[in-house]
């Protein structure tokens, strides 16, 4: 498969069997954060796994979703802003960082056969609270991991002539 099918083929899925993820793929899509580039290479960022359903069932007080609790995996990923490149404007990439790693792991995901959906709408007090977070460690997006239960809605992507400005704007 060529990197624009996986692209292609990556979809926002919102359910999933209740079937296991294997510990070894999992850990291939751990790896694949791991392995993402960060400015600097300071790697900000760190991979919390949560198998435990109650514990699933607690993060779901902070996006509360049916689908998202049913997940037989949730990764919160998370970001240590002190660690994190700043621009010289102070522009903070700790964000970054953590997407491409984000993006990194949905990816291989969707490789290996399994769903994702990266979700930035929670509320973080709760995570913070659930996942028992250091003070400097944020939590930044979150994703349910599984298999889908169902194909994930179609993309729409806007025509390359709407996003494509060459020299100029």
């Amino acid at each position: 498969m060529t990197f624009l099918d996986l692209a292609r083929r990556r979809v926002s899925v919102r359910a999933y069997r209740s079937d296991p993820v294997p510990d070894e793929l999992l850990s291939r899509v751990l790896e694949a954060g791991r392995l993402a580039p960060s400015a600097c290479n300071l790697q900000p960022w760190h991979f919390i796994v949560v198998r435990d359903p109650a514990r699933r069932a607690e993060l779901g007080r902070a996006y509360p979703k049916d689908w998202f609790a049913s997940a037989p995996v949730q990764i919160a990923l998370c970001v240590e802003p002190a660690r994190a490149w700043r621009r010289s404007d102070g522009k903070s990439y700790v964000d970054v960082d953590g997407a491409i790693a984000m993006d990194h792991m949905t990816l291989c995901a969707t490789e290996l056969g399994l769903g994702t959906c990266w979700i930035g709408a929670f509320n973080p007090a709760v995570i913070r609270e659930v996942l028992g977070l250091p003070e400097g460690i944020e939590p930044l997006a979150l994703t349910p991991l599984g298999y889908p239960a169902d194909p994930g809605r179609p993309k729409r992507r806007k025509a390359m002539e709407e996003i494509r400005h060459d020299e100029r704007w």
